[in-house]
């Protein structure tokens, strides 16, 4: 518009979450639209749930976005704000990428769900083609998305490992029937005897989440490991469940090897226009975090 400036002009994007500090998404957004040639300013913005109407309603009136990336504890309340909402994040209730579409005058949000996505590529990455004896471990947010996942690896049924199954039972078991699997919510205690049989583990626990169920691996000898572990917790890695898995036997993937593919999955989204070579992509965005592609 006639004496807008450059910098109201410029392109942006966020991520948002709380707390936001750590998370590397601008360095991975960063990478991304540096190869491929895109002015886009991208910015960590601390947002909790308190304020994430206020934003939202921000992004909807204000020049130049394209795009948020959502991180918890947002992924549910956004989407609940957005105009419309794709598949699979409409089956799971779960947005982590809000895209802004249309002119100034009428712009739309559209929520997306990449966590499954990444899922998908970061085990396919791995060598998984199918799942047969699925395990997840949590039952949160990206629990749902990793339940999604493994529905498209053909998995039949998966096992939802969670401390207290009652507060997600009902849930768990509606979202499995919208997904075409057959989702058995289990008790924690089950944990050290379900997992080492399973050929596919998301873990959707924080940091040391599975600690415990490390520590009870490890302590018991003749217990071996032949299937895939992904570990959505990156910081630390190996984590202690990673750790335990792959001296058994087993094959790791780190849970940046998930974000750095949603993340690929969101820059896709956020500029349709520009032509992206994914491979390229993704190297851009490993180099940023000194990270060894898997």
């Amino acid at each position: 518009m006639p004496g807008e400036s450059d910098a109201a002009r410029r392109l942006r994007a966020a991520v948002i979450g709380s707390p936001i500090a750590h998370s590397k998404s601008p360095k991975l957004h960063a990478a991304a639209y540096r190869v491929l040639g895109i002015d886009c300013a991208y910015a960590a913005v601390d947002v909790d749930e308190s304020r994430l109407a206020a934003f939202v309603a921000g992004v909807r009136s204000e020049a130049g976005w394209r795009g948020v990336s959502v991180t918890m504890p947002l992924k549910t309340g956004v989407a609940r704000l957005v105009h419309e909402v794709t598949e699979p994040a409409g089956v799971l209730g779960v947005v982590n990428t809000v895209v802004v579409t249309g002119s100034d005058l009428d712009r739309v949000l559209i929520g997306h769900n990449t966590d499954v996505a990444g899922v998908l590529y970061a085990l396919r990455a791995a060598g998984v083609r199918h799942a047969e004896r699925a395990v997840v471990l949590g039952g949160g947010a990206t629990a749902a998305a990793a339940i999604a996942a493994l529905a498209q690896l053909g998995a039949p049924t998966c096992s939802v490992i969670v401390r207290r199954p009652a507060a997600v039972s009902e849930e768990v078991r509606r979202l499995g029937g919208k997904l075409g699997i057959d989702t058995v919510v289990v008790p924690w205690t089950e944990a050290k005897r379900i997992v080492p049989t399973a050929d596919v583990v998301i873990s959707t626990l924080p940091p040391r989440g599975a600690d415990e169920l490390a520590g009870e691996l490890a302590a018991e000898p003749g217990v071996a490991t032949t299937g895939t572990l992904l570990d959505v917790a990156y910081d630390p890695w190996p984590s202690g469940l990673a750790s335990v898995w792959q001296q058994r036997g087993g094959t790791i993937v780190p849970g940046l090897d998930m974000l750095i593919q949603q993340a690929a999955e969101q820059v896709r989204l956020f500029f349709p226009e520009v032509h992206q070579d994914r491979e390229q992509v993704l190297d851009a965005m490993y180099d940023a975090v000194d990270a060894i592609r898997h």
